[in-house]
Parts: C-alpha cells; structure tokens; sequence
C-alpha cells in the first residue's frame, strides 16, 4: 500500500509504501472490541466498596427477646434486612484485569491500523516538529482539517512539538511505544510520522 507523504504546512514530502500485513488487513469488530475491553477493564480502578454485617457501625444490642414475641430470632440490627443494615455480597475492591495474549494484542493493533487506512482516515506526515508556538501549531491543523487527531511520532516525540500541542483541543501526541487501540480508534484522525511507521512496522512483524 502506498500512501502520499505531507508536511504539517500542507505541501508534498513524497510518498511512503506501507506494508499490507499490517496497514492492509480486513478490519475485525470482534478482534478490536475485545482490545477495547481488555485496555478499559484494565484502566478500571475497582475501588467500589460497600460495608458489610460486621462492618456497619450500629448496635449490637440484642432487639428483644428469643422467645416469646411470634416474630422471627433476630440478634441484631446489623442484619441486611434491615435498615442501616449491611449490605450482602456488595462489591468488594478487585482488579477487572484479565488476560490477553500478546499475539492477540499484536494483532489487535494491526486491526486498528488497518481499520483508520480503509476508512481513509490515516495521514502519513513527514515529522513533528515545532518551536513550541501553540498558535502555530493550531493553524496549521486547522488548515488540515483535523478536528480529532491523534498523533504519533517514533521513539520518542518532539519536546516543541510536545509543548504547543499541549493545549490545543482534540490532539493527543504519543511515541510509537504508546500506539493502542483504544486511543486510535476514539480519534477520528490518525497521523504517523515516517520514524513512527518504520517504529510499528518493526514492532508489529
């Protein structure tokens, strides 16, 4: 697959050839919705947390007597059926990890890369660079028509070009190392420099 090569200011750099077992694959929901849940199940913090019987802070009176009242032989208030009571079997702090192979997770991403080429919506750029100038920065995607975009430069990006993307709306810049699916496919945009296709093209294979 061969792609046009572009400037950030819009002119021609050339051309790039990309190769087709990673840029070129037909595009898995399945594959890519299990990456999706792998990656947030992994973000989630499990915190979540309820008291418990022996936990609540409330009486441990007896209520009254065993016998003798025709109700049932409670011994406290602390009783899940009542209120104020525990709760039982709430959620107890846990990790939502679980596992993926790192075949599938290779695979994954080459789905995700696939999928933002046949949608037309990758750009090859030749390098990101800037002075720091967020102003600068701003028009010039602006004049590219890029609204939501990720970025993602070779091993490691840009320190000006860092900086003025810092705070322009709808950008995110990583290194190649950080490329995921997740953050690819909730950017309409997905911008490579030339270092960041040779970084995944030699990650990938």
């Amino acid at each position: 697959m061969k792609l046009d090569v572009i400037n950030l200011d819009g002119t021609s750099a050339g051309s790039v050839d990309l190769g087709d077992e990673i840029f070129g694959l037909e595009p898995r929901a399945d594959i890519l919705h299990r990456m999706v849940r792998w990656q947030r199940a992994k973000q989630q913090q499990g915190t979540h947390k309820v008291l418990t019987k022996s936990e609540v802070s409330y009486s441990t009176k007896k209520i009254y007597r065993q016998k003798g009242t025709g109700g049932a032989r409670h011994g406290s208030r602390k009783a899940p059926i009542f209120r104020k009571g525990g709760i039982y079997k709430g959620p107890t702090p846990r990790s939502h990890e679980h596992d993926l192979t790192k075949k599938f997770r290779k695979l994954g991403l080459k789905h995700a890369l696939s999928a933002k080429a046949k949608a037309g919506s990758l750009v090859i750029i030749e390098n990101a660079e800037a002075e720091g100038k967020t102003s600068v920065l701003a028009k010039q995607v602006a004049s590219l028509g890029w609204k939501r975009a990720l970025i993602i430069d070779g091993a490691a990006v840009n320190e000006g070009f860092a900086r003025a993307a810092a705070n322009i709306d709808g950008l995110d810049v990583l290194p190649s190392m950080g490329a995921n699916v997740y953050d690819i496919l909730r950017r309409d945009t997905l911008v490579l420099t030339k270092s960041a296709v040779e970084a995944l093209e030699a990650r990938l294979k």
